[in-house]
């Protein structure tokens, strides 16, 4: 099994969900992009989410858009990217997954591509514009080199086409819990979000796990999809408004301290 999966694994022996934490590679730089992985491990996230910032990223909204469009203009590429994983994975077995888009795999080439972040210490890849469709190709590549291929669902995806990306999913599926582009600040969750976990959840029917990003960013908003039948929250934009909003010297126990608050509730969910 990979990194991923021992890890969703792990959590269940224990009666816990996943907590799935992202950070923009080269936001607010290089070096602090370790610093914020070291506190958001510190603070008790299972799996780390990391961005290879794209310069047409389509299912992002302005908060990652806002980090994705400084980080490519500090000169982030995929040999930085490669650095800053490589001494993450020297600090810790934490399963890293990568999340960009198609067009920067296919200039490069699938087979080297995944090759090279591999051997960095990638464990999965999540490409949100990536159709099953088209992935043939892409899909064989991982399969050989043995890395988890992450798909997207949405809350109308068909009951037939969720079938159709579990089948091909490995580490986890990934539901994007509201209509629209990630980071959107709300209350509480739509009626058709909880809905929307709980179908796929029965049409999962436990081979594999459901992480549920795009909206959650706090422990209320966890406890709810955790509820409903999530095994993993998936928050993004909460750590990167953290990074905006707060002075250099605060930034990473102002992560740690969210990062627990927010792991607490995957333990606490089950009892």
């Amino acid at each position: 099994m990979s990194r991923i999966q021992d890890k969703f694994a792990s959590l269940q022996s224990k009666n816990q969900k996943a907590l799935i934490a992202y950070a923009m590679a080269g936001y607010p730089n290089d070096s602090d992009t370790i610093s914020i992985v070291r506190s958001l491990v510190k603070g008790g996230a299972d799996i780390i989410e990391i961005g290879l910032p794209f310069s047409d990223p389509l299912a992002d909204g302005p908060v990652i858009q806002n980090a994705s469009f400084q980080a490519l203009q500090k000169g982030m590429n995929l040999e930085r990217f490669l650095r800053i994983v490589r001494r993450i994975r020297k600090e810790t077995e934490i399963p890293l997954v990568l999340m960009t888009y198609s067009n920067l795999l296919y200039h490069i080439g699938y087979e080297r591509f995944v090759t090279i972040v591999k051997k960095a210490g990638i464990d999965g890849i999540i490409l949100p514009d990536m159709a099953i469709e088209e992935a043939g190709k892409y899909l064989k590549v991982l399969k050989r080199l043995g890395m988890d291929a992450i798909f997207l669902i949405s809350p109308n995806t068909s009951k037939e086409r969720i079938r159709r990306i579990a089948g091909v999913s490995n580490g986890f599926v990934y539901l994007v819990s509201v209509y629209g582009t990630t980071g959107g600040i709300q209350k509480q969750f739509q009626r058709y979000t909880i809905d929307a976990i709980k179908n796929a959840k029965e049409i999962l029917g436990g081979r594999i796990p459901l992480g549920v990003g795009f909206g959650v960013n706090n422990p209320e908003q966890a406890r709810s999809v955790l509820h409903a039948g999530a095994d993993a929250i998936i928050v993004a934009s909460a750590f990167l408004r953290l990074i905006e909003k707060n002075p250099r010297s605060a930034i990473n126990s102002k992560i740690t301290l969210l990062a627990k608050k927010l792991k607490k509730t995957t333990i606490s969910i089950n009892k």
